[in-house]
């Protein structure tokens, strides 16, 4: 192996190959040469060997070849050596290298392979039929001969040692090739590729023998071998077609799932190798996941059928502009995946693009004309991934793609919502929150301050996590993870327990404000969140007028029935509903008129824009008009400045929340800042000159 390192680093693994190539060719003319005799006098003394030869070219014709995907080698079923090695029993080394070098160039004529593999493959069977040959010579020369066998033990010996050399031979020089192309990076694949070959030729070389003995007896016999063979062929034959069935998208004919990943480890196996020109294969891979627009409206307004027809057409569009060896593959309903393999990465993006234009013209079915646009999302493989880990990174580009309104994108790990960091990052938290420890996971309260009176009317709950390796995580980052797994849920659950905890020892400390606490949309579809809320008043002993649940606008959206459901039960509690980042979201108006809301939250986004943007002081004014009319509180949030704060004073708003009043602080320091007095005056008197 060391040898074979160093010399590619002279010549380069092409030329190696080709120097192999060579060196068979070489040595099967040199055996052929030495054994020319033998060949002459089997042509002439013993026609039965013309038989036997004439077999053996028609195995070759015959032979099953199933190339099932690109960068896999091809599945052989050809019984050749079964007739060539009972020549060589019969009738001596030469006539059997001709009959295999016939029989050879007949299998390469049906695999359009170059003549350099065949050459090569009669090299190699040469070696191990002169290897066989030897070891007859040494045992029982003729084991076969006319007379009848002589010693069985020695010819029965005799011939299984030949049969153990062929194999031998033909296992190295097969290896050897294998290493020079490559595939010695998946040792284990190889190992069981070979191994698979062996075993059905030491099949078939253990069957010459009986075709030997027939040969001797009575040659007409040798044909009947073709039956045994022919249902040997064909069970390879089925047992491919079931493979390849399996491996197959039946509406479109494209590889579904599993073809995919057989192609991924196709494509890997054969990243090292070198084809036969010498041109050294791609060394990357890249994977498209494509999805289509709007597929769902096609099904519902006309039909199943038509969808399905939609598919193929689309299937084929995409299989038109594949280069020759991708692998297309519909994954299930209107996901398709391209696996490449690429030099660059650019060229998956050509190939994206390719994909983009074919799908520009609409498809024809019979007399409708369907438009059809998709998402496509690009993932690069990275050496220690996995399939899966590729096909869950295209799959988040695609959606990065349909969420940006674009038609490619390509996978970045920070639009990942599901990175192996953000993973770590969630079950760090659920861990947190599981622990009996409450120096991580805390809450802060910010003030929400009278713009009447200067006083603190209520305090907003913020989540505070400290991660013992990262320090304080972004509230923002973390729910991005939590609000689509379970742990929203548990963390809901927690955020109740410790504001309501809170809330009970106030009155103690002379404190007498409303503390609001944030829901998300999954914990609205749940009886458990008015129940558990219900139950820690209870047992704390929390007047519920002194509680606040929020709610963002969005979360209207997502399914109004059920969360009108939540929320009056809330509100049937005594405890007030407050709206969200009002403003951000495009929910009706009758939401503020069906549903039990006390109080709107009007978003940052406009509040923060109020000084110097006329149009954000518009709506600001617009939104605490239609509250006060339908008698809601209004607090305005991020409040920073004093002009701002004036600003919303001529409004009529009712509180602010921002730095102007206080930042967020744990509870014990909230007592202390109460305490101390340091509210905020009231908004009274002219604008400050800008």
């Amino acid at each position: 192996m060391a040898a074979v390192i160093a010399a590619e680093g002279r010549w380069g693994r092409q030329h190696l190959l080709r120097l192999y190539t060579v060196a068979m060719g070489g040595a099967g003319v040199l055996v052929t040469a030495l054994s020319a005799g033998q060949v002459v006098d089997a042509a002439t003394r013993h026609p039965a060997m013309w038989l036997m030869t004439a077999l053996a070219v028609l195995a070759g014709a015959l032979a099953f070849i199933d190339t099932p995907a690109p960068g896999r080698s091809p599945l052989i079923v050809c019984p050749t050596i079964c007739f060539t090695f009972a020549i060589l029993l019969c009738w001596g080394l030469g006539p059997a290298i001709v009959a295999q070098a016939v029989a050879v160039l007949m299998v390469r004529w049906k695999l359009r392979a170059p003549m350099s593999e065949g050459v090569k493959a009669w090299g190699q069977y040469t070696l191990a039929f002169a290897a066989a040959a030897g070891v007859l010579w040494l045992g029982q020369p003729d084991p076969f001969e006319r007379a009848g066998p002589t010693n069985i033990v020695t010819d029965a010996v005799a011939v299984v040692g030949a049969v153990a050399a062929w194999l031998v031979v033909y296992a190295v020089l097969e290896f050897g090739h294998s290493v020079l192309r490559g595939a010695s990076a998946h040792p284990r694949g190889l190992g069981r590729a070979i191994g698979n070959q062996l075993l059905f030729k030491a099949s078939l070389l253990l069957l010459s023998p009986v075709l030997a003995v027939a040969a001797h007896i009575n040659v007409g016999f040798v044909p009947l071998i073709f039956l045994p063979l022919f249902a040997v062929q064909r069970m390879a034959r089925l047992s491919a077609e079931r493979d390849r069935a399996a491996r197959m998208d039946p509406l479109t004919g494209l590889a579904n799932r599993t073809g995919l990943r057989a192609g991924f480890c196709d494509l890997m196996a054969a990243r090292d190798r070198v084809a036969p020109d010498g041109v050294p294969a791609p060394r990357a891979l890249s994977l498209l996941m494509l999805d289509l627009d709007r597929f769902k409206h096609v099904n519902d307004s006309l039909g199943h059928d038509v969808g399905d027809r939609l598919l193929v057409g689309v299937a084929h569009r995409i299989a038109s502009v594949q280069p020759r060896d991708a692998i297309v593959a519909r994954l299930g309903g209107d996901e398709f995946a391209i696996l490449l393999a690429t030099h660059t990465p650019e060229e998956a993006e050509r190939v994206a693009c390719s994909v983009v234009h074919a799908l520009v013209e609409p498809v024809r079915l019979d007399r409708l004309q369907i438009d059809v646009t998709a998402s496509l999302g690009i993932a690069s493989y990275s050496d220690g991934e996995d399939f899966a880990t590729l096909l869950r990174h295209a799959d988040v580009a695609m959606y990065e793609a349909k969420q940006r309104g674009d038609a490619v994108a390509t996978y970045a790990a920070r639009a990942d919502q599901n990175s192996p960091e953000r993973l770590k990052l969630l079950t760090d938290f659920r861990d947190a929150l599981s622990s009996p420890r409450a120096d991580q996971v805390t809450m802060h309260y910010q003030p929400q301050v009278s713009l009447a009176t200067g006083e603190v009317e209520g305090v907003e709950a913020l989540l505070r996590w400290h991660h013992p390796t990262h320090g304080l995580v972004s509230t923002r980052e973390l729910l991005s993870v939590a609000e689509h797994s379970s742990v929203m849920r548990q963390l809901t659950m927690r955020v109740i327990d410790d504001v309501t905890a809170q809330a009970a020892g106030w009155p103690a400390a002379g404190l007498d404000i409303r503390a609001s606490l944030n829901v998300s949309v999954r914990d609205l579809y749940s009886d458990d969140l008015a129940t558990h809320l219900a139950r820690r008043l209870d047992e704390r002993g929390v007047p519920p007028e002194r509680i606040q649940v929020e709610i963002t606008e969005s979360s209207l959206l997502a399914d109004p029935s059920r969360v009108q459901a939540t929320v009056n039960r809330i509100a049937g509690l005594g405890v007030a509903v407050s709206l969200d980042d009002f403003g951000t979201g495009y929910s009706s108006l009758q939401h503020l008129r069906r549903l039990p809301i006390s109080e709107i939250k009007i978003d940052r986004s406009f509040v923060s824009g109020m000084a110097g943007n006329r149009d954000d002081a518009a709506i600001v004014r617009s939104i605490v008009e239609m509250a006060r009319t339908l008698g809601i509180r209004t607090v305005a949030e991020g409040v920073e400045n004093e002009y701002t704060r004036r600003l919303l004073a001529e409004t009529g708003c009712t509180l602010i929340q921002g730095w102007i009043a206080a930042r967020p602080m744990p509870g014990g320091e909230l007592v202390r800042w109460m305490a101390a007095g340091e509210l905020v005056r009231p908004a009274v008197g002219q604008l400050p000159q800008t």
